[in-house]
């Protein structure tokens, strides 16, 4: 079921990148992370979203910008090199979760009223676009899409809607067919993956080939503010996956409670607990806990000193305004407070 559920998804997908300009890869990632492990989902996207690019490139030649193409390519390649080798050693997860936020700021360009740049409008320089370039490289290299996250350089050059459609196709084929033999190189690259990638090719292909009587249209004032309205979108979505996995690694929480003459906040990520506690007399104090041989000789041998029979001591180092201290909290086997002290 999940499968076909991909190929439904993924035809909608690649039909709505076609109208905005980009951002099949970015809608994708979220139900590819139910088939696939987070390091594998760029594989498969890069199998289909290439499979897509030939289409596009087959029925759009014509309209790729050169001058673009020649000064981002050179870069995203480079971007592609680095990023790559990153995903063998970072999860792709906060990745994700900058992107969904710059995504998601987007929100005011689709109701703000402004018109949509010329042929005569001013360009970026060269420079600003091999960083562009480069930029998108890596990312793609991390996430397996890039999508509509840089559809402002291609608005700002003026291009038409088959324009845009190209020229993202001409930049990304290369970087596709690349970063599909790093994967490979790195281990990334497995048979589930590449299935899912040809069934996620299939269903690009026909809706690109659908979409390409549908293109003509629209008008180029409703293609950015679609382009914008799918930026937002994605990163929606996007948000919502990389929130539920940083939930499922790290377990985090945050709790607030009042205490006597102030407020006591704590954050925990995975066994780390972090606290933040105000009190009105003394201002705002940091609280992290730390274990009990971090702490120096004299230290170590005051606290086991104070309460001899607890089963646990919890050590937690204090940060204020102008000093720093420590708190000892003894536990028995029940895991019940025995005492408390503070010392520095």
């Amino acid at each position: 079921m999940i499968y076909l559920n991909i190929l439904v998804v993924a035809f909608f997908a690649f039909a709505l990148s076609m109208i905005c300009g980009g951002g099949a890869g970015l809608l994708l990632i979220p139900i590819l992370g139910y088939a696939l492990p987070a390091a594998q989902v760029p594989v498969a996207l890069s199998i289909g979203t290439s499979v897509s690019s030939v289409t596009k490139l087959y029925l759009f030649f014509r309209q790729i910008n050169w001058h673009i193409v020649r000064h981002f390519l050179p870069f995203a390649l480079v971007g592609v090199l680095v990023g790559a080798w990153l995903l063998s050693y970072l999860s792709p997860i906060y990745i994700e979760l900058c992107m969904a936020v710059f995504l998601v700021s987007n929100l005011p360009y689709i109701f703000k009223k402004t018109s949509v740049p010329s042929k005569t409008a001013s360009p970026f320089s060269n420079h600003f676009l091999k960083l562009i370039g480069f930029l998108a490289g890596f990312i793609s290299a991390l996430t397996g899409a890039v999508g509509v996250l840089f559809n402002a350089v291609y608005l700002r050059y003026g291009l038409s809607k088959e324009e845009i459609v190209a020229t993202r196709a001409a930049n990304e084929i290369i970087l596709h067919l690349v970063k599909i033999c790093l994967y490979a190189s790195f281990g990334l690259f497995t048979l589930k993956a590449f299935y899912i990638g040809m069934l996620v090719a299939v269903a690009a292909v026909a809706a690109t080939y659908l979409m390409k009587y549908v293109l003509p249209k629209i008008s180029i004032s409703i293609f950015s503010k679609i382009g914008y309205g799918a930026m937002v979108f994605s990163g929606v979505i996007l948000l919502n996956s990389a929130l539920i996995s940083i939930h499922e690694a790290h377990n985090p929480s945050f709790h607030v409670v009042r205490v006597s003459k102030g407020y006591d906040a704590s954050f925990n990520w995975d066994d780390l607990i972090y606290s933040i506690e105000f009190k009105y007399s003394e201002g705002f104090e940091f609280e992290s806990i730390i274990r009990l041989t971090d702490l120096d000789q004299i230290r170590q041998d005051y606290v086991r000193a104070q309460e001899v029979s607890a089963h646990k001591i919890v050590i937690e180092k204090v940060y204020a305004l102008k000093k720093i201290s420590y708190e000892a909290y003894y536990y028995d086997s029940s895991n019940q407070l025995i005492k408390s002290i503070q010392f520095r």
